[in-house]
């Protein structure tokens, strides 16, 4: 295999820790055109979708990416904002304020970025700035606290596959999972009591997650367990009776069975049962999306008040909630231990660098 060409490297140069964030993606633009292009790059994931290659071939090209562009534009079409996808404008403001955040405590060198599975910007372009930028170390953080095959082990996939092209490979960290960090808890917890405090509290709180195939749990996918945990940890937190918290997931797709119970029917039974008012919540997504902003806040509310439910309320994500950037910055810290610390001394390691210059030039180094 021929490794892409590396980038310059000078002798005496302070060494960076590099940190990037990844989350799922989006189009760019709620365009037919752009929904196709995004659709088939996520939908020939195989870690997304479990079927034969070739079957699975002729159904997203001959059924799938011909129907289904136009009807999904729509729905972006409907949460598209003036800055662009909600998911990449609180992706990038994510990153941003945890920029600024750890810049305050981390005093070694070190540069944070953030890039799309799906869409652009490509985990492999963003790794390959952070490695022209001098960073021979790279955390890299997949915005999903709960793990599953379909998510996680796809942005390990994507990250492996760039690296496979270097030849100086960095040192690589992988952030596997967070559905039970307490600064995540905690964050979650904040979010829904300010959303309370405002509002008032609901009959049910639904928490809805992303569904995922049945078979997965099956196979030992451990996403099912980690959404569970999650919700217990987050009703423990909040002080309310598990009564009052619903598990649910969403998103089905295809005719397999996924993991139930699935939300949209959570709503029908919840509005036929005449329940006053119902919260929904979606803890897996860190970041208001379509999945939350259309088909919670538009779909899932339209068949909860059809069945007969009175009083429907969606509460925002995550998202830049300063409670959230702090666990954020906590989850990132615990994985840098040993990279980057408050306590660099600059001058020691700039004399360390303009040494190894030295002795590199007396044996010949030309940079």
């Amino acid at each position: 295999m021929r490794s892409a060409p590396e980038p310059e490297y000078k002798h005496g140069t302070i060494p960076r820790s590099g940190v990037l964030l990844v989350n799922l993606g989006t189009p760019d633009a709620p365009t037919v055109k752009a929904l196709r292009n995004y659709l088939k790059e996520f939908l020939s994931d195989p870690r997304v979708v479990e079927i034969p290659r070739v079957l699975w071939w002729l159904i997203l090209n001959g059924i799938i990416l011909r129907t289904r562009p136009r009807k999904s534009a729509e729905k972006y079409a409907s949460v598209w904002t003036s800055d662009g996808s909600p998911l990449r404008v609180h992706t990038e403001k994510q990153a941003l304020l945890l920029r600024g955040y750890l810049g305050e405590r981390l005093k070694s060198p070190h540069m944070l970025a953030w890039a799309m599975r799906y869409g652009s910007p490509s985990v492999d372009s963003v790794l390959t700035q952070l490695r022209t930028a001098g960073c021979d170390r790279i955390l890299v953080v997949p915005l999903y606290p709960q793990y599953a095959a379909s998510t996680t082990a796809s942005v390990y996939d994507a990250v492996f596959a760039a690296v496979g092209k270097m030849r100086n490979v960095p040192e690589l960290r992988l952030v596997k999972h967070f559905h039970d960090h307490p600064a995540y808890i905690s964050a979650l917890a904040t979010r829904v009591n300010q959303y309370w405090m405002e509002n008032g509290k609901p009959d049910k709180l639904v928490l809805s997650f992303h569904g995922v195939p049945r078979f997965s749990l099956d196979r030992g996918d451990p996403y099912h367990c980690e959404c569970h945990k999650t919700a217990r940890l987050l009703g423990q937190e909040l002080g309310i009776d598990s009564e009052m918290v619903v598990t649910a997931f969403q998103s089905r797709f295809g005719r397999a069975e996924w993991l139930k119970p699935y939300t949209m029917d959570t709503m029908k039974l919840l509005g036929k049962a005449k329940t006053r008012r119902v919260d929904v919540f979606c803890p897996g997504f860190v970041s208001d999306c379509l999945e939350t902003l259309e088909e919670i806040a538009i779909e899932n509310k339209a068949a909860f008040l059809r069945a007969g439910g009175k009083e429907f309320h969606h509460i925002p994500c995550l998202n830049d909630l300063h409670e959230w950037v702090q666990a954020l910055a906590r989850i990132v810290a615990d994985h840098l231990h040993g990279w980057a610390s408050s306590d660099f001394d600059r001058g020691k390691a700039e004399r360390e660098a303009q040494l190894s210059a030295s002795r590199a030039k007396k044996m010949g180094a030309k940079k």
